[in-house]
């Protein structure tokens, strides 16, 4: 993950399976102001391919997405 991008809002889905993630990044991406940044945490392997569909679906940005062993980082910029 590019450590120099702080994320604006944090969401922590660990613990969550589908199709919770994507449902709460829906909401919790209205809680950053557009071109701001949000992170998700989550344990559900199938979070990579949900945000990849999910931001082809809504046009809000996929910049990144890490696993460190416990958890997938995905990091998210709010269209415009």
């Amino acid at each position: 993950m590019d450590t120099a991008q702080e994320p604006t809002y944090v969401l922590d889905c660990r613990g969550v399976s589908c199709p919770m993630p994507v449902i709460q990044t829906a909401d919790a991406i209205q809680q950053v102001q557009p071109g701001q940044t949000l992170l998700l945490l989550s344990t559900d392997p199938g979070v990579e391919p949900d945000m990849r569909a999910w931001t082809s679906r809504t046009g809000h940005g996929l910049l990144d997405v890490s696993h460190d062993g416990e958890a997938y980082r995905v990091l998210l910029r709010r269209a415009g």
